[in-house]
């Protein structure tokens, strides 16, 4: 933060000394004079340009832990159908502990993803879910219990790195002092006209108001898309609620 700080204080430097230097030429005390419009058309440009990267960055984020979160429940159901290679009764333990794993995330731990955070109670559950798969007994020749046990281990690991993916997808969010710039140049553009002199009344203060609230719209959503699992782009729980109705037609002999 100093070190912006001290970047804006530099180039108000050079303009102050600019201006005590660069004498020639008449004096531009207009509204409408070239220093108003030059100031006006740089501060718009980079205010479109922190507006769009402010409503871009968060998109894109959502969208992505949007398709990470139907990885995770497509792993998930894969896991279950691994499992149901297995003996009878270990086929429904592993398919319960995934159900049971799947109703956690849904019901549990989606709340506090809005805090950027994860329960440690699913990675219990999710190492549980590991070490009772290695602890699955094999007969030797049995390549088929092999095979399974392997399948099951390879998808509880995919399980567990999209669940990493979601963890740091709970805890992104754009830089602070994007949306600081981003409200500041937005609120430049709104005062520019009176900070330049100009006196608008009547029909023509209209256009003004009108372009004030929808900028101040736009400031407001920048705010409220900043995370991915609350505000306008919340990502939601729809996946894990389509593989827990897969897992209840697997365990119902679906």
């Amino acid at each position: 933060m100093l070190v912006y700080l001290l970047a804006a204080a530099c180039a108000v430097g050079v303009v102050l000394i600019a201006a005590r230097l660069l004498r020639r030429g008449s004096d531009d005390d207009k509204p409408d004079g070239p220093s108003a419009g030059h100031a006006g058309s740089m501060i718009s440009a980079l205010f479109l340009l922190a507006f769009a990267v402010a409503i871009v960055v968060p998109w894109t984020a959502a969208d992505s832990a949007r398709l990470n979160t139907h990885t995770e429940s497509r792993s998930i159901a894969e896991a279950a159908w691994s499992a149901k290679r297995l003996a009878a009764a270990d086929a429904a333990r592993f398919q319960a502990g995934l159900a049971d794993y799947a109703r956690f995330v849904r019901d549990s731990e989606w709340p506090l993803m809005a805090d950027g955070r994860l329960s440690p109670d699913g990675w219990a559950r999710l190492e549980k879910l590991r070490r009772d798969a290695q602890a699955l007994p094999t007969k030797e020749g049995d390549d088929e219990g092999k095979d399974a046990r392997t399948a099951l281990l390879d998808h509880i690991t995919a399980i567990t790195t999209a669940r990493q993916q979601r963890a740091m997808d709970a805890r992104t969010s754009p830089p602070p002092g994007l949306l600081v710039i981003t409200a500041l140049t937005g609120l430049m553009v709104i005062l520019l006209p009176f900070l330049a002199g100009a006196r608008p009344r009547g029909m023509t203060l209209l256009p003004l108001t009108l372009m004030a609230a929808l900028l101040g719209v736009g400031v407001w959503l920048c705010l409220d898309i900043t995370h991915v699992f609350t505000g306008a782009l919340a990502v939601g729980p729809d996946a894990f609620n389509g593989v827990l109705a897969e897992l209840h037609r697997l365990s119902a002999g679906g």
